[in-house]
C-alpha cells in the first residue's frame, strides 16, 4: 500500500514572511563559538543591565500567592492608576482609564494594530529604515506599505513634504518611532507639531512607538508623543517598560491615547488573550511607582557606550556618526562593501563582532549596519580593536 503524503497549503498571511538573515547570522555565530572564537554580539537589542531589585521582588512576592495564578482577564485598577500617575509625573500627560490597554510587549501590540485599523489593500505610512515589527503590522493585515524616507541628509528624521497628498489621503495610519530604531535619531517639538498638523489635514491616525524616551543623549529630555498639543486627537502610543527597566522578557507594554482606538484594540486583544499575568502586573506597578534613579544612571552609561563605539570606529577610519538616542548606532558600510548581509557575515568571520545588516530594516536600510549598545564600554573598545585588527576596513 502506498502511503499518501498530505501536502499542506499554508495561508497567504504566513507565506508573506520570508526567511531572515538572522538565521544565517546565528548559524555562523554557533559555528565560531564551537571553534572557540571570542564573540562580541552587538546585534540584538537586549539590555545587559539587571532589572531593579524592587521590580523583581514585586513579581516574586506576587508569584508566591496562589490567587495570582488565575486568569487576570483585565488590567487591574491598580495597574491602570499606576500608568495614569506615571504619565502625569514623567511626561505631564493626563490619561483616563479608557485610554489605556496593556499588551504582551510592543512587538505583539504592533503586530496586531494593523488588524484593528486596516483592511486588505489599505495603505499604511511606514518609516524607512524601521524596526521590522512595523513591517509585520502591515503584512499581517494584508495592507500595503508606503515608505517615507529617513535619510542622513535630513538627520534620519521624517520629511513630511516627501509624502504626496494623494498617498496621505488614502493612508489609514502612519507609524512614527522616535528615538528611532535603528538610526538613533530624536524628534524635535517642531517636527511633532508638523506631524500632528499633517495627520489632521489628511485624517490619518498616528501610531507612535515610545520605546526609548528614557535613552536620549547629550542632555535632551525624552518626551511622549502625547505631550504635544493635539496629539491625543490624532494618535496613540505604544509605551514599553522593556528598555527603561530591563524587563524585556516580561513583555510589558501599553497602548495609550485616543480612546476609540484603544477600545477597538482591546476588543481584538480580548479575543486572543486572557490578560497580563497578575505577577507581571505587580512588577509593572512596582516599576511605574518606584524610583527612577537607575533609569537615569543607565542613560548615562548608554551614552558612554555610544562614545566608545562611535569614537572608536572613527579612530580606526570607519565613518560613524553619533547616535542621539536609543540603544543603537547606525553606521554606513565601509566603502569597499555594498551588501550589508555579506558585510555582517564577513565581519563576524574576521573579527568575531556581530551586528545587524541594514537591509533587515526595510528598503532604505541597505548600505548600513546596526550595532546594539549591549556591551560595557571596555568590551566595546575591545570589539573596535578586533575590527581594526581584522583588516576588513581595508579589504
Amino acid at each position: 500500500m502506498i502511503e499518501r503524503v498530505v501536502v499542506m497549503q499554508f495561508s497567504r498571511t504566513v507565506n508573506r514572511f520570508g526567511n531572515e538573515i538572522f538565521a544565517a547570522l546565528n548559524e555562523k555565530k554557533i559555528e565560531l563559538e564551537r571553534a572557540g572564537r571570542k564573540i562580541y554580539n552587538m546585534s540584538v537589542g537586549t539590555p545587559d543591565f539587571e532589572a531593579p531589585d524592587h521590580i523583581k521582588k514585586a513579581l516574586a512576592d506576587a508569584a508566591a500567592d496562589q490567587a495570582n495564578w488565575k486568569y487576570s482577564l483585565r488590567d487591574s485598577d491598580e495597574l491602570v492608576t499606576a500608568v495614569i500617575d506615571y504619565y502625569k509625573k514623567r511626561y505631564g500627560v493626563t490619561l483616563q482609564a479608557d485610554e489605556i490597554q496593556s499588551c504582551n510587549g510592543t512587538q505583539d501590540g504592533m503586530g496586531h494594530i494593523g488588524l484593528v485599523l486596516c483592511n486588505e489593500g489599505d495603505t499604511v505610512l511606514l518609516p524607512s529604515p524601521c524596526y521590522p515589527a512595523f513591517i509585520t503590522a502591515v503584512t499581517m493585515c494584508g495592507a500595503e506599505a508606503w515608505y517615507y524616507p529617513m535619510v542622513k541628509e535630513n538627520n534620519f528624521l521624517p520629511d513630511i513634504s516627501e509624502i504626496p497628498d494623494e498617498v496621505a489621503d488614502r493612508a489609514q495610519f502612519m507609524v512614527v518611532s522616535l528615538p528611532s530604531n535603528p538610526m538613533g535619531s530624536v524628534g524635535t517639538p517642531e517636527l511633532y507639531t508638523e506631524i500632528i498638523a499633517f495627520a489632521k489635514e489628511h485624517d490619518i491616525l498616528i501610531v507612535h512607538d515610545n520605546a526609548y524616551s528614557d535613552i536620549i543623549f547629550d542632555g535632551v529630555e525624552g518626551k511622549s508623543f502625547l505631550s504635544y498639543p493635539g496629539a491625543k486627537e490624532v494618535g496613540v502610543e505604544f509605551f514599553s517598560l522593556s528598555k527603561s527597566f530591563n524587563v524585556t522578557g516580561a513583555r510589558i507594554s501599553f497602548l495609550v491615547g485616543r480612546p476609540d482606538v484603544v477600545a477597538a484594540f482591546r476588543k481584538l486583544h480580548q479575543q486572543t488573550d486572557f490578560g497580563m499575568f497578575l505577577p507581571v502586573q505587580k512588577a509593572a506597578i512596582a516599576a511605574l511607582t518606584g524610583p527612577l534613579d537607575s533609569v537615569k544612571a543607565q542613560c548615562k552609561t548608554y551614552q558612554e557606550r555610544r562614545d566608545a563605539l562611535c569614537g572608536g570606529l572613527r579612530s580606526i577610519g570607519w565613518d560613524a556618526f553619533d547616535s542621539h538616542g536609543s540603544m543603537f548606532v547606525w553606521v554606513p558600510l565601509p566603502p569597499n562593501y555594498t551588501d550589508s548581509s555579506k558585510f555582517c557575515l564577513d565581519l563576524m568571520e574576521k573579527s568575531g563582532v556581530i551586528c545587524t545588516p541594514g537591509i533587515s530594516f526595510g528598503p532604505l536600510g541597505e548600505g548600513y549596519v546596526r550595532f546594539a549598545l549591549n556591551q560595557p564600554a571596555e568590551r566595546i573598545k575591545e570589539a573596535v580593536t578586533a575590527i581594526a585588527a581584522s583588516g576588513i576596513l581595508k579589504a
